[in-house]
């Protein structure tokens, strides 16, 4: 057998034994759930979709930012997952973010914003669990603590509150 051929036929195995981890299963939710991915995804748990509850949100690498935002006074400590650890998680693959809250509010975010900055999918505030009543389960909050240029109308726009699901287009 040749050197070339036995490269291809590695090749070809690699590729696979590797295919089913990509389109693989993330564990159902075992609490409510607070989030439902759907779209242009490659791993789901429940049918075509990707359901979170809080607990796995929160177990996604995260952040912490300390800033101000239109919406709070003063400097807030918001934490939660990063928006870039939720899409590798589902495995998105699209270019834009369809973002629903539970008062169906709807806003498209590009899926750039989440590669390009440490956007994060606040689940907390000052310590506490996000309720309904203030913004959450879960807020997309910028870094506006990174880069002061996001502290604009267009990404305050983006920054929906009260989120219960995202389309990967």
């Amino acid at each position: 057998m040749s050197h070339f051929f036995r490269s291809v036929v590695a090749a070809a195995l690699c590729t696979a034994l590797l295919a089913p981890a990509q389109a693989g299963t993330l564990a159902p939710p075992k609490g409510a759930v607070v989030l439902t991915v759907t779209g242009k995804i490659a791993t789901t748990n429940v049918g075509a979709t990707a359901q979170f509850d809080l607990g796995q949100l929160s177990a996604l690498p995260g952040r912490v930012t300390e800033t101000e935002t239109p919406w709070t006074k003063g400097k807030t400590r918001f934490e939660g997952p990063l928006g870039s650890a939720l899409l590798d998680a589902v495995g998105a693959s699209g270019e834009s973010l369809h973002v629903v809250a539970l008062n169906d509010y709807a806003v498209d975010v590009p899926v750039e914003d989440f590669r390009k900055w440490p956007v994060i999918l606040a689940v907390k505030k000052d310590g506490k669990p996000m309720s309904v009543r203030d913004k959450g389960p879960i807020f997309v909050i910028y870094p506006f603590d990174v880069d002061p240029s996001l502290y604009n109308e267009r990404t305050f726009s983006r920054s929906a509150w009260q989120v219960k699901s995202i389309e990967v287009r």
